[in-house]
């Protein structure tokens, strides 16, 4: 926290300064006049722990950003502080917390070597609480002395000038923003300006040398207009042109300080999220991501603020100019209690924050576009007939072998710079690779899923009659619109594409950039087959610069994120996920328990193809369970013999380790996947010590028992507690083609839905159909004329062939 980061620095803490602060600025009233506002120390994150950025800052100013992902560059930053942000709810005093919570960001990164100008508005809110007090103090003593305590309740506060309040709060503000930036070791400087700073050619280059060299010494400027003197503002006399624009509000100020400092990035700080495409808050009213110069036709602005002098439609102007003189610029929600402790560094860490204005309008649709498609054309997909989406299916495995020289041949460009660059490990490398025998197979899993999706969309799984001609049923349909973030392997887009169509599902695909070429004529095919019935656009791929971050975010688009790679990326979709349902597997800590009672003959054949088919698959072997009578027999040698025959690097658990005077590494944690030939060999002392150590250090994926006992081996499948537990197999056979469900979206070790290979049945849900004639629930109540029955009704069969 704040108070933290600062003791540890050897200030004193915020808290006691700004006590300080507010007694020096108080003085002596008396506690029942004094309107004292609340500061609470209540962020959303700590940056103590944040690291110094590792991009290269420096930058040719010209043109704006055309990306997002290209704000952490940004160098200099004009940070525009709107008054509904710097002010209270009640207009009269300054919010001290969002306050903080703004000086603490614009430290960090002005620690990380940016330069950061804030231009701020506040003065008049915290001049208009000074003045409430100074004539609340003087009328309380007048009406004190001559008309009693009674007629002090009854007070009129006059209505005060906008210029005096300035003047008398411009003073009190710096001093709060220089006791706030002074606990992060950062000197600030006030400037106040007005518009003839600008349109004078000398005051404009005094002013443009005052801001250099204060930036040069590391000195973050705070600019305001000087309200105690400037003029009132005339309507639409601003933003005449680029060369010309009047600093009648802060907005105007911002965008023309951005651009006569040749500003990398102005960050404009608002009470609402951003630009809408109709006025925020009415029905269907959807954020603008992205906004481009010439869009601003297609929106309505609403009312502006309820402080302030400039409405969104300024914000608007002020930032097209801007953009247009070679700065980029964003406008979000500075207010937002859950956003508003990290708004400044989430923009500029190029995270999907409210409006960004750009210059490149992107060839295809955004992702947000995307997610409307995928949802339009789900729906028209679950209402095909059951042969026409296995049609579609049947129609892609064709076009996987008919095609199958352009697909392997876009798959080596990815292989080729995947190696050049040397980015991918050797497991992820064996991933990203296809072959005619994986295209081959790819075809025969779609086959399967086309002819079991017959009966999918649609099954009755339940028939009740309620009452009299009242009759319920649930049926089988889609999820809606489903996410799956995958890694490396490109023959996932296929399989879990073939899912999606044979469930009515719509769907978006966001790959990783090293499969980039292979998923690119992937999807073109899967369109291709989806446009044999005019639904080709229920499967989108994300070519966007999107962030899997900003992707999950996406609550009102998606309805389920299916993640399909690394443990770490799972673990990082189910944090960022805002609201919508991740199915997803932890790591693949498989294991293999060889009993004493195991067979000779099956142990070694087991253990290789489990470990040494495949070992960067999910499923693959990693910690092999050696019952401690085994130690030193036959049977282990051949086990040991085998592994290293094969090049895998053994590593020994601790009661391994015990056993003997000359040991391989000894583990560092029981709880590692390798996905790689590397393998944790440990010693058990029975049945129930293994399931007790996989209980512990396991990851609920898939577990094995080899043994010839059938009760130890019941037993073992009784009591171990994950998705798949073999007794006698391979844990390979943990896959969703093996099973016969065609394919599978992953492999999930969650608890609910869906367990285990997650095929066709673990994309549906259920919904409740009732058919009734004039039925109300009142006739059903003690003195109606109807009785409910809730008999189970026949279901009834469809015709699969």
């Amino acid at each position: 926290m704040l108070s933290h980061i600062v003791s540890s620095s050897g200030f004193r803490p915020f808290s006691h300064c700004l006590l300080s602060w507010m007694r020096s600025t108080a003085g002596s009233r008396p506690n029942c006049l004094m309107q004292r506002p609340v500061f609470r120390l209540n962020f959303s994150r700590s940056w103590s722990n944040i690291p110094f950025i590792t991009v290269p800052l420096m930058r040719t100013h010209g043109k704006p950003f055309a990306h997002r992902s290209e704000l952490k560059h940004a160098k200099r930053i004009v940070v525009k502080l709107g008054s509904a942000v710097v002010t209270r709810g009640d207009e009269c005093g300054l919010a001290l917390g969002r306050l903080a919570s703004i000086v603490e960001q614009v430290s960090v990164l002005q620690n990380q070597g940016r330069e950061m100008i804030l231009v701020t508005s506040g003065a008049v809110a915290f001049g208009k609480q000074r003045l409430r007090h100074e004539i609340l103090l003087s009328q309380s003593v007048r009406q004190a002395l001559h008309s009693g305590q009674n007629q002090l309740n009854e007070m009129a506060i006059p209505v005060l000038e906008a210029r005096a309040c300035a003047a008398a709060g411009q003073s009190g503000l710096m001093a709060l923003y220089e006791a706030m930036f002074t606990q992060y070791s950062i000197c600030a400087a006030q400037i106040l300006v007005t518009n003839l700073d600008f349109h004078d050619e000398q005051k404009r280059r005094n002013l443009n040398g005052t801001l250099h060299e204060l930036l040069r010494m590391n000195i973050v400027p705070i600019v305001n207009t000087n309200d105690a003197v400037v003029p009132p503002a005339e309507p639409n006399s601003d933003l005449q042109g680029v060369n010309v624009i009047s600093v009648k509000d802060n907005d105007s100020l911002a965008a023309r300080l951005a651009v006569e400092m040749k500003t990398d990035l102005l960050i404009v700080l608002s009470d609402v999220e951003g630009l809408f495409d109709r006025p925020p808050g009415s029905d269907d009213s959807k954020l603008i991501d992205i906004f481009y110069p010439g869009d601003q036709q297609s929106v309505t602005f609403g009312t502006k603020s309820r402080v302030g002098l400039g409405g969104m439609e300024a914000k608007v102007k002020a930032a097209l100019w801007a953009l247009q003189g070679g700065t980029s610029v964003v406008i979000a929600n500075g207010t937002h209690p859950k956003v508003s402790g990290h708004v400044i560094t989430d923009i500029v860490e190029g995270k999907k924050v409210g409006t960004f204005f750009s210059e490149v309008k992107p060839a295809g649709p955004t992702v947000e576009q995307q997610g409307e498609m995928a949802r339009s054309g789900g729906r028209t997909l679950a209402t095909l007939m059951p042969e026409q989406r296995a049609e579609i299916i049947y129609r892609l495995a064709d076009l996987l072998t008919d095609q199958r020289e352009q697909i392997l041949l876009a798959n080596k460009k990815d292989m080729e710079e995947a190696e050049g660059k040397g980015r991918l490990a050797s497991p992820l490398l064996k991933r990203l690779s296809l072959s005619t025998s994986k295209l081959n197979s790819l075809a025969i899993g779609l086959r399967q899923i086309a002819a079991s999706s017959q009966d999918s969309v649609g099954r009755v799984l339940r028939r009740t009659r309620i009452a009299k001609d009242l009759e319920l049923e649930q049926v089988t349909v889609p999820i809606g619109v489903l996410l799956v973030i995958f890694e490396s392997r490109p023959d996932c887009l296929p399989q879990v594409a073939a899912l999606a169509i044979a469930s009515g599902n719509g769907l978006l695909l966001k790959g990783g950039k090293e499969a980039a070429h292979s998923n690119r004529i992937l999807h073109h095919l899967t369109q291709e087959a989806l446009s044999l019935h005019g639904v080709r656009d229920t499967v989108q791929l994300v070519n966007t610069r999107e962030e899997v971050e900003d992707l999950c975010r996406l609550d009102k688009l998606i309805d389920l994120i299916i993640p399909r790679g690394s443990s770490q990326l799972v673990r990082d979709i189910q944090k960022a996920a805002k609201g919508i349902p991740v199915m997803g597997h932890s790591e693949g800590i498989c294991h293999m328990y060889v009993d004493s009672e195991a067979s000779v003959d099956k142990v070694t054949r087991l253990v290789r193809d489990s470990k040494c088919e495949y070992p960067a698959a999910c499923n693959a072997l990693e910690t092999l369970l050696i019952h401690r009578d085994l130690l030193r027999t036959p049977l282990f040698d051949q086990i040991i013999d085998m592994l290293r025959v094969e090049q895998v690097k053994i590593h020994a658990g601790p009661k391994f380790a015990s056993y003997l005077t000359f040991s391989p590494s000894e583990v560092k944690s029981l709880r590692t996947e390798y996905g790689d030939l590397e393998c944790c060999i440990e010693v058990v002392d029975n049945v129930q010590d293994a399931i007790d150590h996989i209980h512990k250090y396991g990851s609920s994926h898939t577990d094995v028992i080899v043994t010839e006992n059938e009760k130890t081996a019941e037993f073992f499948l009784q009591h171990v507690d994950s998705a798949c537990v073999f007794w006698n197999t391979s844990t390979r056979f943990s896959d969703g083609y093996r099973f016969g469900l065609g394919a599978e979206v992953g492999i999930s070790t969650s608890r609910i839905h869906a367990r285990g290979p997650v095929g066709l049945e673990g994309l549906l849900t259920t919904k409740w159909l009732l058919r009734g004639r004039d039925h109300v629930v009142s006739d059903f109540s003690e003195n109606g004329t109807l009785k409910y029955l809730h008999e189970n009704l026949p279901i009834p069969q469809r015709n699969t062939n």
